[in-house]
């Protein structure tokens, strides 16, 4: 068992972190598990949205630290990344909702954030905690905090390791709903189904490269300007541009008939 279970249902993939008696503390296994579903759901043509959540009662505790005061020994030579799930959410083509229906803390937290969509616990226990061990922030935190929340908020996250709940994470900009823990993953579903059926496929993977690769490369006005009439010029006359007008204009389900498995090429 590595610790992540998938189940796909009606286009929609969860991946749960699943250990449950750990808290579902992070390990290295399941990390390359991790990192091995988002690449095979990324090219499944029948899986629209992905979401990330954890078996109750908890997202994820943060690393494992069963080897005690060993947990953060000096790796090997060539073993060890601080960004142990390659690819990241971020860089799938496909909407990424992170449904934190517990606590994440350290890599758990910093995991959450490479998602698209957060939607979190209110009363659940917050922390990007690494500072406290003697070590420094993963998973890509340093940037997606700072994305996410600004400078301001992502130094006082970052730098102090504090703990927050729910309710500061969306004051911060860190998730965009609190809610009760056993709310969170219905809501994440929701979502996921909605944007699964109503958003077409092609469209939501290049409107997510856009706005992630502005916020990775800095673009300006003019350079997303260039890139949106890009996007779209290649959609335009398409086939799931007329069936989205038509299925708005008769009260129906659009049929999306682009596959990205087939017909992707990454902006220019």
């Amino acid at each position: 068992m590595n610790g992540v279970r998938v189940d796909i249902d009606d286009r929609v993939a969860v991946l749960t972190l699943d250990r449950p008696q750990q808290r579902n503390a992070f390990t290295g296994e399941m990390g390359r598990a991790l990192g091995a579903a988002y690449r095979e759901l990324d090219a499944d043509d029948d899986v629209r949205v992905l979401v990330l959540t954890g078996a109750p009662p908890a997202f994820c505790a943060g690393a494992d630290l069963s080897d005690g005061e060993k947990t953060f020994d000096a790796p090997g030579d060539g073993e060890f990344s601080a960004s142990p799930v390659d690819p990241p959410a971020f860089a799938l083509r496909k909407p990424v909702i992170a449904a934190v229906n517990g606590h994440a803390v350290g890599i758990g937290m910093t995991l959450a954030m490479q998602a698209d969509i957060r939607i979190v616990a209110e009363d659940a226990v917050y922390a990007i905690p690494q500072v406290r061990f003697g070590v420094v922030p993963d998973a890509l935190a340093h940037w997606t905090v700072a994305k996410a929340a600004g400078m301001a908020a992502a130094a006082d996250i970052l730098l102090t390791g504090r703990r927050f709940d729910g309710h500061e994470a969306c004051r911060l900009g860190l998730a965009t709903r609190c809610l009760p823990a056993d709310e969170v993953l219905p809501a994440a579903l929701a979502l996921a189904r909605d944007i699964a059926v109503n958003v077409a496929p092609m469209s939501a993977a290049l409107s997510k490269r856009l706005l992630w690769d502005t916020a990775i490369h800095g673009y300006g006005p003019d350079r997303v300007a260039a890139l949106e009439t890009e996007a779209h010029v290649r959609l335009m006359g398409g086939p799931d541009a007329a069936e989205g007008a038509r299925a708005f204009l008769a009260r129906r389900d659009p049929v999306w008939t682009a596959r990205l498995s087939d017909e992707w090429e990454d902006l220019r």
